[in-house]
């Protein structure tokens, strides 16, 4: 039986991790979960799951679920209980959910205790992909994707020499104003944003889904991933998400995954594998569908993607700054403090005011996070 513990338990992926337990109770055990400040979705789960640990994310929060939770169960709070539910338990895989680059420090935590990651927090690989790789690669610890797109080019790379790659393309669904010309983003408010027409996620993905910054992380998580260079990395509009990406290789032939956007379908993949199993998900009919459709990306239409590029080029600590910009220009957003184009300002103006430097360990990461979060609430 494997063990699991979930950063962001009651988050999109994580509510989806635990579903797929709740199908095969003989295969997983939850040993603790994260779940940030839901107390009421926290203890329905540790009362049905009954976790030896759950973190909350302050004092006060912890004390208000302790009456509530089976007993046994240890309550925690905090980046220190974050930490422990990452390192401290008897898991084998960690499944690191958590919504933004909050996930950094407990990830390498759940590393350093040789813990496998199913990683579904590509922010920990924007603002730090050099060192989580590395210390990854020390500790001989395998980082497998639950990013749809990421699972889907794991998948396709099996068995294949990476020598023998031409690129990869990472598919968009083009989010909830795809079919929107620019000027028919001035105005649009947070509940249009947010509904996305094929998947179900979190506000601040689904957001980023309308920006392309979310496609933006993919690239950059992606060339740490696989080890690619940025010229080698595409992105194509594919609005049935339907194939979830694909592999070109040095003879053009091209191998790709497919199957109905479901998010259960690659995480259970990432806690499975090498094996697979069935799922509760909606089998694909091709022939139903009919159709599928592309469109070349524009980066004029969507200026994110073009400076998730530029920022990954330029390396060091852009992409921190990029990713940090983008979450406090996000909660603006959705607290209607700005609107929805001026995400993409926020971004770029803190990104040219920064001067790109090394980060040599999570402290400096922390001090240059701190410096772009400042100004982009200030622009």
């Amino acid at each position: 039986m494997k063990q699991i513990a979930v950063l962001g338990s009651t988050g999109s992926i994580g509510t989806q991790t635990l579903d797929i337990v709740r199908h095969h109770p003989e295969q997983f055990r939850v040993t603790g979960i994260s779940a940030g400040r839901n107390v009421d979705l926290a203890v329905q789960q540790a009362q049905e799951f009954r976790p030896a640990i759950v973190s909350l994310a302050s004092r006060e929060l912890a004390e208000e679920a302790r009456p509530h939770l089976p007993a046994g169960t240890k309550v925690v709070f905090g980046e220190e209980g974050l930490i422990e539910v990452a390192a401290g338990t008897d898991a084998d895989t960690v499944v690191t959910a958590i919504v933004g680059s909050r996930g950094l420090p407990a990830t390498m935590a759940a590393i350093d205790a040789g813990k496998m990651i199913g990683l579904a927090n590509k922010e920990t690989l924007v603002t730090a992909g050099h060192l989580v790789m590395e210390r990854a690669r020390q500790r001989g610890v395998s980082i497998l994707p639950i990013d749809s797109e990421h699972s889907a080019l794991f998948q396709c790379l099996n068995g294949e020499r990476r020598a023998d790659v031409l690129g990869i393309t990472l598919t968009a669904s083009g989010g909830s104003f795809r079919d929107r010309t620019r000027a028919e983003l001035e105005g649009v408010t947070v509940a249009e944003a947010l509904n996305h027409p094929n998947w179900s996620m979190g506000a601040k993905i689904t957001i980023d889904s309308a920006t392309m910054v979310n496609k933006g992380l993919e690239v950059i998580e992606a060339r740490w991933l696989f080890n690619l260079s940025y010229d080698q990395i595409h992105v194509l509009i594919h609005p049935e998400s339907i194939i979830h990406s694909f592999v070109e290789y040095i003879d053009h032939s091209i191998i790709a995954q497919l199957g109905m956007p479901d998010m259960r379908v690659p995480i259970q993949y990432a806690l499975t594998y090498p094996e697979r199993m069935p799922t509760p998900t909606e089998r694909l009919s091709l022939a139903d569908i009919g159709k599928l459709h592309f469109r070349a990306m524009d980066e004029e239409r969507y200026p994110c993607l073009r400076m998730a590029y530029a920022c990954g080029r330029m390396g060091q600590s852009a992409p921190a700054v990029y990713n940090a910009a983008n979450e406090v220009a996000v909660a603006r957003f959705l607290n209607d403090e700005i609107t929805f184009l001026d995400i993409e300002r926020v971004i770029e103006t803190v990104v040219e005011r920064h001067d790109p430097c090394e980060l040599h360990d999570l402290e400096a990461i922390n001090e240059v996070d701190k410096w772009a979060r400042h100004l982009a609430s200030t622009v």
